[in-house]
């Protein structure tokens, strides 16, 4: 079973041919919604994946909350743990550009209510793997992190958002998954040592004993693990939209850590499916399903 613990959005989408400058308004071309946040996102790339997913969340009780949990209800996740709160449910507001690229303003809402006491709604047992993001209060993905350890559950935590705080706890997940730009924040924050980003990555997983993931977009993978090193290079397409792509990556990456694939099998199969989330527009609706993400492998050897 996977366990995702984090944030529920319904994400509200301008196109603009390029994004603006601070001050400056660009006119649009299409305005869409969709189901959206980090957490949900990743429980639905989880589910598609082929994975059986509790969903341990809140959304508001309000008209976006329906819509917000749509999808996840189509793939079969378990909402049992999705409380209802009389704050708004969470939004994204996002705009996207001709060339993929994004910027993005979330409201938390209902995320910020997610609290360490909810944790009992996960149920967590040894052999589950606990996904997690920094989209909810930061002593919740603490105490998810030190709750999951204990109950013989593998973690992995999705760095995203940047945040600072969140450096004391990086080290307690067994696989941290970081951008690249992340990565070098918590780096400078985490003081660790080395002339590039792969020496900084063997020194943090020396220092923890766990495992960096680090994404490149275009460029692949790296990962470091205290006695080894990877690099798993990334499929060449065209980006429609890279919104999601990050949190189908970390959906992937879980399930196929909880089915047995190595870490390097985990890995492509997460790359690939990140890089087919890019080809729709989207967040949730542009998660690929399993079948094509296999044949996109299959392709590709």
């Amino acid at each position: 079973m996977i366990i995702v613990i984090g944030s529920i959005n319904l994400d509200l989408i301008a196109n603009v041919d390029r994004l603006p400058s601070p001050g400056e308004t660009v006119g649009g071309s299409a305005f869409t919604t969709a189901p959206g946040g980090k957490g949900a996102n990743q429980a639905l790339a989880a589910a598609r994946a082929g994975a059986s997913v509790r969903m341990v969340g809140a959304v508001g009780k309000d008209s976006f909350a329906a819509e917000a949990l749509a999808l996840l209800r189509d793939g079969k996740v378990d909402l049992s743990g999705v409380a209802e709160t009389h704050a708004s449910t969470g939004t994204a507001l996002i705009m996207v550009a001709d060339d993929g690229e994004n910027i993005i303003a979330v409201v938390p809402g209902a995320n910020a209510s997610v609290l360490p006491g909810d944790l009992a709604k996960a149920f967590l047992k040894k052999g589950d793997v606990v996904l997690l993001q920094n989209e909810i209060p930061l002593a919740t993905v603490d105490a998810a992190l030190d709750q999951a350890r204990a109950a013989g559950a593998i973690t992995v935590l999705n760095t995203a958002p940047f945040q600072g705080e969140a450096a004391t706890f990086l080290g307690k997940a067994d696989y941290a998954v970081a951008n690249e730009t992340e990565f070098d924040l918590y780096g400078e924050a985490l003081s660790l040592q080395g002339r590039d980003r792969a020496a900084r990555m063997r020194d943090f997983a020396g220092k923890t004993g766990r495992t960096i993931v680090v994404t490149l977009g275009g460029d692949g993978v790296l990962a470091a693990m205290p006695n080894d090193f990877l690099t798993v290079a990334a499929r060449k397409i065209t980006p429609v939209d890279t919104v999601g792509a990050g949190d189908t990556f970390c959906g992937y990456f879980a399930a196929g850590l909880s089915s047995g694939l190595t870490l390097e099998q985990a890995l492509a199969r997460a790359g690939a499916a990140g890089s087919l989330a890019c080809l729709k527009p989207g967040a949730q609706p542009a998660i690929p399903l399993a079948k094509d993400v296999d044949q996109a492998l299959q392709e590709t050897r």
